[in-house]
């Protein structure tokens, strides 16, 4: 075999078409994994909202919370149901909230964009993962408080700390930043339900009622009874259920970046081509000397598709290497369910990586196979005569 040093020092003479097919490669992975991240962290912030012991009712043929409506009386009497969990406290873990959509604008003229305002309930927060309170303080009840996230803080404005929000000409304080858990709950502004409900002319109303059961039999038997039962007419849907079908918006990010990624690919493959080429080329005479003095073939093959796979593998690394300041920064898009605004955070797992360095291990060995064949098929005296 031909030595691998033998590779590298043909990489370093030839420093201008390494540096530009490296670059190529490191683009092309840096681009899929963006895309990647991008998907997988819409889907996490979708996937952690839904507990598996949670519920959400909303009217008959509904399929988003804004466009659902529930009667409080018969919100009160599913408050009352057996099958829910309580608190610490005894309290039903369930709360009545109104969603709206508010157009607010973007910061740095962005341009406007749908909101998610939800009004809810103190048990509402228990019901969303890991809520918490990381700056200022929470709202208090009938003075018209509001609080975000960091992240909708960023994106829009008016939500800063101590802003006046307008809700239908009624000016609400922004009273703290909260958290929970990276789920979608992050891309929406909470206040209180009568708060809302008031500034909007709607006083009483309940467009969904969140619960939680204390296992998955009474969460069965709480489906089954709200669905059945004729003084409810409304429609129980498991959490997790509902915010997995909300997912569009990640499979379109997905499938456009597949779409991106190969086209990339199929360029980043050409410039390793060319590269290789170009190399297969301008070392006739070391192809010839290598088969005169009894190189065989398969070690000639071997060798130049070595060096493509090293060059690309470089690149490849880079490109991963060049997303990671990215993994966390939070990102925004449309949910197509409600056409709102939802922000999440980049996630770089460690298989995003891995398959980014497969495909850079696929476009070397790829881009680097035909003119391998075209070096090993070359007679040795054409060779020679070739470069003399």
């Amino acid at each position: 075999m031909i030595p691998i040093k033998y590779n590298v020092r043909n990489l370093r003479v030839r420093w201008v078409t390494t540096l530009m097919t490296v670059l190529a490669t490191a683009l092309v992975v840096a681009a899929t994994v963006l895309a990647s991240g991008l998907s997988d962290g819409l889907e996490y912030a979708l996937r952690i909202t839904g507990d598996p012991l949670d519920v959400i009712v909303l009217r008959q043929g509904s399929d988003n919370e804004t466009g659902s409506t529930v009667d409080p009386q018969v919100a009160r009497e599913i408050a009352n149901l057996p099958e829910i969990a309580k608190d610490a406290q005894g309290n039903p873990l369930c709360s009545n909230e109104f969603v709206t959509i508010l157009i607010k604008p973007r910061r740095g003229a962005g341009g406007n964009v749908n909101l998610i305002v939800r009004g809810l309930e103190p048990a509402g927060r228990e019901l969303r993962p890991d809520f918490k309170i990381v700056e200022g303080r929470d709202i208090k009840p009938s003075l018209n408080e509001v609080i975000t996230s960091r992240a909708m803080a960023r994106r829009f404005e008016n939500l800063s700390l101590n802003d006046k929000f307008e809700i239908n000409k009624v000016f609400f304080t922004v009273v703290g930043y909260f958290e929970a858990g990276g789920s979608s709950a992050e891309s929406e502004v909470w206040t209180a339900l009568d708060d809302l409900t008031g500034a909007r002319r709607t006083p009483g109303a309940i467009s969904v009622v969140n619960l939680r059961c204390p296992d998955e039999a009474s969460k069965a038997a709480l489906i089954a009874t709200i669905k059945d039962d004729e003084r409810f007419k409304l429609k129980a849907v498991d959490e997790a259920t509902f915010f997995e079908e909300q997912t569009s918006a990640a499979i379109l990010i997905k499938s456009v970046g597949v779409i991106i990624g190969a086209f990339l690919t199929f360029g980043a493959m050409f410039a390793a081509a060319n590269t290789m080429y170009a190399a297969v080329a301008n070392r006739a005479r070391e192809i010839g000397t290598l088969r005169a003095i009894g190189f065989s073939r398969f070690s000639i093959l071997s060798s130049f598709l070595i060096e493509s796979v090293l060059l690309c593998l470089l690149g490849g690394i880079i490109g991963c290497l060049a997303t990671l300041p990215l993994n966390g920064l939070s990102a925004g898009t449309s949910n197509y369910a409600t056409f709102s605004e939802i922000t999440f955070a980049f996630r770089f797992g460690p298989w995003i990586f891995v398959r980014g360095v497969a495909m850079a291990l696929a476009m070397g060995l790829l881009g680097g196979l035909f003119p391998a064949i075209r070096a090993v098929r070359m007679r040795v005296v054409d060779a020679l005569r070739q470069a003399a």
